[in-house]
């Protein structure tokens, strides 16, 4: 933070890692400049389509905003909200705080009608001759709070915070009219960093639906305009080259099938054994892979043994659609909830996997189910999709042309991503500095809106 001066004179906080304050700074806890700290709803609530609203951890986390997520917002019976304002009444000027699931995240209260909220929040109801709910929500986003969530943790995921540990959460604390303008400044620098990060986040949609245009022209209209087009006879394809053929995907391939429906038994070394979350975009990961022993191994490879040039589809659950590409010899197992598609030689494996990938084609094979409402891939829908397939030769050009013309796009969007991520990391370096006084922003001038 070059740019900016720290205090004249400082002082041991006698917190060991909070260590030097601001001279006339206090060192305090939570629980000494709040009123209440207290959780909401500790039933299962009652949902109704009109009523209160009911907030929880979800309509509060919002990525790069300090507002909060009316769009998916649920409703209880006006008497639940009642009884439970008895003990947990949020009103403006408030903080929500998230302490299940996503923790650690704060949001002040500002609007003004009447809410609930869930377990996984609680609210934080401050002493407002002590401190001021903008400066206690960003003491809460600094560095200064994470170090505390995870003092004492198992682990560096921590999915749950109780009460007990949050009111004795340390903050550094200075004069109010001193709060106030460091908040004042923390709006204007965070707003700008903000501005930043969503203009460099628009940049990546941009990359993205070039890139998704980029697959969809190539391997639906081939590379060279000039050739003579034909209709393909399917609606969403349109006009395909007239030399190319439609063919179903049971007719490219040796076999389709999906991985074991049972729940083998795990050992600690052995063969990876694959699910749905190990399945990336063409990508495989093995770093969280459960294993099974080799004898099984052997007994799942009769039916579903995947191999170099192989394509895997996720069948169901929160990524289904995902389409990966098997581009190294290793030997692993795959799951029920992932598809494999063994290919024949009349094709190019790059090439298939480039036209799944198209929109048009996931939509086809995705299906709900009318029991769940939940969104599915069937084997049967897999083998019937149908595919503009153009000679071998071709397939391999376009396919070799689109691994390097999204591996380009694939640098500039991870160059994109690191500087997001930099920017995210200065965010909160400025936040932490200026809420434990390591810089002095009081003289800093602020432009007026």
């Amino acid at each position: 933070m070059g740019q900016y001066q720290g205090y004249e004179q400082y002082k041991d906080s006698g917190v060991e890692w909070l260590g030097d304050i601001p001279e006339h700074w206090e060192a305090v806890r939570l629980k000494h400049i709040t009123n209440k700290i207290i959780d909401g709803a500790h039933f299962t609530p009652t949902y109704v389509s009109e009523g209160i609203p009911f907030l929880r951890v979800t309509d509060i986390v919002q990525a790069g905003s300090n507002s909060i997520n009316m769009n998916n917002i649920k409703f209880i019976p006006e008497e639940e909200h009642e009884a439970l304002s008895i003990r947990c009444k949020p009103e403006k000027g408030d903080l929500l705080y998230s302490k299940n699931g996503t923790i650690g995240v704060p949001r002040i209260v500002d609007w003004d009608f009447e809410f609930s909220i869930f377990v996984s929040l609680c609210l934080i109801k401050v002493i407002k001759q002590k401190i001021s709910s903008e400066f206690l929500q960003y003491s809460l986003l600094g560095k200064l709070t994470e170090t505390q969530i995870n003092i004492g943790a198992k682990s560096n995921t921590v999915t749950n915070l109780h009460l007990d540990k949050i009111k004795e959460f340390w903050a550094a604390l200075p004069p109010l009219e001193e709060q106030d303008a460091i908040a004042q400044f923390l709006d204007h620098k965070t707003s700008q960093i903000d501005a930043l990060i969503s203009k460099k986040e628009a940049l990546l949609e941009k990359l993205d639906e070039k890139r998704t245009a980029l697959i969809s022209h190539a391997v639906t209209k081939g590379l060279d305009p000039t050739v003579p087009m034909k209709d393909s006879g399917i609606e969403w394809l349109g006009d395909i080259p007239a030399h190319w053929t439609i063919i179903r995907l049971k007719h490219l391939s040796e076999k389709i099938t999906d991985g074991e429906h049972i729940s083998p038994k795990n050992t600690d070394t052995g063969i990876p054994l694959l699910s749905a979350k190990d399945i990336r975009e063409r990508d495989i990961k093995f770093d969280d892979a459960s294993y099974v022993s080799e004898e099984d191994a052997h007994s799942f490879w009769k039916r579903c043994k995947p191999e170099k040039g192989d394509i895997l589809i996720v069948s169901r659950g929160a990524t289904v659609g995902r389409i990966g590409f098997v581009e190294k010899d290793v030997n692993f197992c795959l799951m029920g909830s992932v598809i494999l598609i063994k290919l024949n030689d009349i094709v190019y494996p790059d090439f298939v996997y480039f036209a799944s990938n198209q929109n048009h084609v996931q939509k086809n094979i995705i299906q709900v189910s009318d029991a769940s409402a939940q969104q599915a891939i069937y084997l049967i829908d897999v083998k019937e999709t149908k595919f503009s397939i153009p000679p071998y030769e071709e397939q391999e050009e376009i396919a070799k042309y689109l691994n390097q013309r999204t591996w380009e796009l694939d640098q500039q969007k991870s160059k994109i991503n690191k500087a997001i991520d930099l920017l995210k990391e200065y965010r909160t370096a400025l936040i932490t500095n200026a809420v434990t006084g390591k810089i002095d922003v009081r003289q800093v001038p602020i432009p007026q809106p």
